[in-house]
């Protein structure tokens, strides 16, 4: 099937709440919930998106002819297809459609993640089953090629989830920190919602293996990261679903590289919507992104076969962006690739 068609298709499954628009901008969902909208008053998603369009390329072509531009990335000793990842999203079955839950959706997205030489990261819930699934019988069927993105439970379901991470050898592990701010976990009160650096350090320890701090927004948030041992982070507002009135990921990204680049590994999400959009984010400091939205919508429209369109969609268009820019692997690109 063609992109086009898989957006047709993904409308079928998924309206009235996405209407799996030929760009996923958040401008239609507003704070659409349930479905993919943010919270209140419904900008951050759109100004994710806009942010990025702000930022130019600088075309480039007087240099040495390469045919095919190298996107391979290495994370944690393993080398993957190309730095872009899927990000982690829950509740599918409410915001998207009936076509699939949490457990069936990770299960076909994992394998074609794989399929495609990436990775998809997972989400996490209420209920138990969405996790342990992912872990246990989802991912052996892709050899532990995930990353389970735990919310910030209490210290004992936290260590629970974790100890299942390791027993299955789960490739790493992360936790979206700002999933303090979801309705559910807040009802939770106490021991759920923010950790200190001391209280995620133990985290870090305790998993055993790369572990990746999801939902991080300032340079001196992303420093307490690296005090905690963190591998990774991602810098990420949540798509807006958590707060609003916070700038987007793209303004905030070159100030937070700045501060901890080559101490840990810097993912980023939010508004990323095309191939250009990854290279505007590897030169602003991103080593790697995260994209949601539109592979849900390529789920819900043509399921694994839907999710390799998109991808092979992204790498192409960034290959042909590097091309243009006179980049011939990943790490030609970096600020001097753009203009803002």
């Amino acid at each position: 099937m063609e992109y086009k068609e898989i957006l047709e298709e993904a409308r079928k499954n998924t309206a009235p709440h996405c209407m799996a628009c030929p760009v996923c901008n958040g401008k239609a969902c507003g704070n659409n919930v349930p479905g993919p909208g943010c919270k209140f008053p419904g900008a951050t998603a759109a100004r994710n998106y806009d942010k990025w369009q702000e930022i130019f390329v600088n075309m480039d072509t007087l240099c040495e002819y390469v045919a095919d531009p190298d996107v391979s990335f290495e994370l944690f000793g393993r080398s993957f297809s190309a730095p872009i990842f899927v990000a982690p999203l829950g509740a599918v079955d409410m915001h998207y459609g009936p076509k699939y839950n949490d457990l069936s959706y990770n299960a076909e997205l994992m394998r074609a993640a794989v399929d495609c030489g990436v990775l998809a990261f997972t989400g996490d819930g209420v209920n138990p089953d969405i996790m342990r699934d992912a872990v246990r019988e989802s991912a052996s069927a892709v050899g532990g090629l995930t990353i389970p993105t735990i919310k910030p439970w209490g210290r004992e379901v936290v260590f629970e989830k974790l100890d299942d991470v390791i027993e299955n050898n789960i490739f790493a592990a992360a936790m979206d920190v700002d999933g303090a701010g979801l309705p559910f976990l807040k009802k939770l009160g106490g021991k759920a919602g923010s950790k200190s650096v001391a209280e995620m350090r133990e985290i870090v320890e305790h998993a055993g293996r790369p572990f990746i701090i999801k939902g991080i927004m300032t340079a001196s948030g992303a420093k307490k990261a690296v005090e905690t041992g963190a591998a990774g982070i991602v810098v990420s507002n949540h798509g807006g679903r958590v707060q609003g009135g916070v700038p987007s990921t793209a303004e905030v990204l070159g100030e937070i590289a700045d501060a901890v680049k080559g101490k840990t590994v810097i993912f980023v999400d939010g508004g990323i919507r095309s191939g250009v959009d990854v290279f505007r984010a590897l030169a602003l400091g991103a080593d790697a992104v995260l994209i949601g939205r539109p592979f849900a919508t390529m789920m819900y429209g043509a399921g694994g076969e839907g999710v390799k369109v998109l991808f092979n969609k992204l790498v192409g268009e960034l290959k042909g962006t590097m091309t243009m820019c006179g980049a011939a692997s990943l790490k030609d690109i970096d600020r001097s690739k753009i203009r803002f």
